[in-house]
């Protein structure tokens, strides 16, 4: 799919933006708090319902109004698309999906697909499991959507088991209330370990094709679902084990005030060559393993949805050395691609097949001119 165009008001920096895009390559210039990553944002937004920046409403909504408004028009594989976000502070999202109002997020998910990669992407590798839950969770929830209503079904029982655990710290009387929860948490949580366990298998054979090119061969990536609870055959089983396991738990956790198991406790990992990156791996390494991710969820969306997502690149090419520069200007033939930078550099005479330049200044966009 493509983005043909895109309009803001209030949102960010810009007063009003209306813009024609490429249906390749969309390379934004210009210095630093600019506007260029709001554009990105913007985007995003359209295809997760929410910012990959802040989780408040009030902070994209441009300073002294009280509405912010985004529109897409794009193009998929079975016709045109139109998105529009109304944000207005205190106010739910009123999202608007080919003329069909909501303010269901989940009603937005599904109709326009993005992968951003970005130098906080490292953060997949360095930083600790919920960076790398985040990553599943986001991507599962937007190719399928009914991933999204679990997920938000399961962290609203596992509130109240938690709230729940809290009072039997003080009165145990509340213990015979716990069973209702633990089944509901673990009929949910099963139903997400399972997609996720799925899932990893997934981007782990695409993310090892592209992560041997990436080096010569001289390096094998593997993913591993790592569940706080040993993963059974099936869904009944699995979910008898997981309640087995609340039980056994159920001291500690009552002494900490919170569920100690469960996917909202899983983790990623990444090992090349048999070592965990996560750990041991050598910045070089590290870099290498978040573009292999990335490019290979790029694959994954395209086999899962039909559609190739739109790829934002948020300052990320500076943070690439040459070699992978070009493995990845190479992966983005078929792809709408929008890509942030303060200097061209290179990017110029980068083997893009068609592109457009836009100069950013102060939120004014406009066609970029050598001097």
């Amino acid at each position: 799919m493509y983005i043909r165009n895109l309009k803001l008001i209030n949102f960010r920096n810009y007063h009003q933006l209306e813009l024609s895009l490429h249906p390749k390559v969309n390379i934004f210039v210009g210095d630093n708090a600019q506007g260029k990553t709001n554009i990105l944002e913007a985007i995003y937004m359209t295809a997760a319902g929410k910012s990959f920046r802040t989780t408040k409403d009030r902070e994209i909504i441009r300073m002294d109004k009280q509405q912010g408004y985004i529109k897409i028009e794009g193009e998929k594989r079975y016709g045109k698309v139109t998105v529009e976000l109304k944000l207005e502070e205190e106010k739910k999202k009123q999202v608007k999906v080919n003329g069909l109002t909501s303010t269901k997020r989940a009603d937005l998910l599904g109709n326009v697909y993005v992968v951003i990669f970005s130098p906080e992407d490292l953060r997949l590798v360095k930083e600790g499991p919920a960076e790398r839950r985040r990553f599943i969770d986001q991507e599962l929830s937007n190719i399928k959507p009914k991933y999204f209503h679990h997920l938000h079904q399961y962290h609203k029982v596992l509130m109240q088991r938690n709230n729940l655990l809290k009072k039997i710290q003080q009165n145990r009387g509340y213990m015979e209330t716990l069973e209702i929860w633990d089944e509901k948490l673990a009929e949910l949580g099963t139903k997400l370990m399972f997609e996720k366990m799925s899932f990893v298998s997934r981007l782990s054979m695409l993310s090892k094709l592209v992560h041997r090119k990436i080096t010569d061969n001289r390096e094998t990536l593997e993913l591993k679902y790592q569940s706080s609870i040993p993963m059974k055959n099936n869904d009944a089983e699995m979910k008898d084990f997981f309640i087995k396991k609340l039980q056994e738990t159920l001291e500690k956790d009552i002494n900490r005030g919170s569920t100690t198991i469960g996917p909202h406790r899983d983790d990623l990992g990444l090992y090349v060559n048999g070592i965990d990156i996560r750990i041991f791996g050598s910045q070089g390494q590290q870099r290498t393993t978040a573009l292999a991710l990335k490019l290979a969820e790029i694959e994954l969306v395209k086999g899962e949805t039909g559609e190739y997502p739109i790829l934002l690149l948020d300052d990320v090419m500076s943070e690439l050395d040459p070699k992978r520069q070009q493995f990845l200007i190479k992966s983005l033939r078929d792809i709408q691609t929008f890509v942030t930078t303060t200097e061209l550099n290179n990017l110029e005479t980068m083997e893009f097949n068609e592109k457009e330049i836009f100069y950013v200044e102060n939120a004014h966009v406009k066609p970029y001119a050598k001097d």
